[in-house]
């Protein structure tokens, strides 16, 4: 599938296990793959094995600290380099640019501000055409831009209404969005829309995804409104 073939791969150099599998659950929900690093004092050996088109790279590791592994990566390969790091100071970021970085976040950082990061970055390197794409699952994807919704290998037919409220679960997931505010969003269609209409677009929604990917992904938050996880 076409889709699949413009994953971009991302290594991930950062020791705190919690973040790092924060930063690998956000990126592969926007269709990147991810290897995140396990054995330290190894890193240019994972790096090797993993064919990463950029690297996300801590400073304070174990063993070496990340202007070592920089320089190391420099010496075979010319990807971008992207620090992530609470050391703020001038001196580290201009260390870090000395060391072949192209670029440096401070922690903490917002998850979209490093989306935007990397997809700046990636443009600038590949060429690469950023595609607002959500996975939702191994064969399930969800285009931004065009608000289609591809299952196994095909696109959904969705009426204007039900891509809408697609869209606006997708935008705040896993967030829970109110009946209200689909309400609103929905009377920019040409469809009246009354709460028992929502309900049965919900309803219809529910069992399109059920019976073409085999889950209803809507969920219910009881008096308040529904939900993708």
């Amino acid at each position: 599938m076409a889709y699949l073939d413009l994953k971009m791969t991302i290594m991930i150099i950062e020791d705190d296990e919690i973040l790092a599998e924060e930063i690998r659950q956000f990126l592969e929900k926007w269709g990147y793959c991810t290897q995140t690093a396990k054995r330290f004092q190894y890193i240019l050996s994972e790096f090797s094995s993993c064919h990463p088109h950029l690297v996300l790279m801590d400073i304070n590791l174990p063993y070496y600290d990340g202007f070592y592994w920089c320089r190391k990566i420099r010496e075979v390969s010319d990807l971008p380099i992207l620090y992530i790091s609470s050391r703020g100071g001038d001196k580290d970021k201009i260390m870090a640019m000395a060391q072949g970085g192209d670029d440096y976040i401070e922690k903490p950082f917002h998850l979209e501000l490093l989306k935007a990061k990397i997809e700046a970055i990636l443009r600038r390197t590949y060429q690469y055409k950023v595609q607002e794409t959500l996975y939702l699952g191994e064969d399930i994807f969800f285009e931004t831009a065009s608000s289609a919704l591809f299952c196994r290998g095909r696109e959904l037919e969705l009426t204007k209404s039900e891509k809408k409220i697609m869209a606006k679960l997708l935008e705040k997931r896993p967030k829970v969005v109110t009946r209200e505010e689909l309400m609103m969003e929905l009377w920019s269609t040409d469809e009246f829309v009354s709460d028992g209409t929502l309900t049965t677009l919900i309803c219809r929604l529910r069992n399109k995804l059920k019976e073409n990917c085999g889950n209803e992904m809507i969920e219910t938050k009881k008096g308040q409104g529904y939900f993708i996880a």
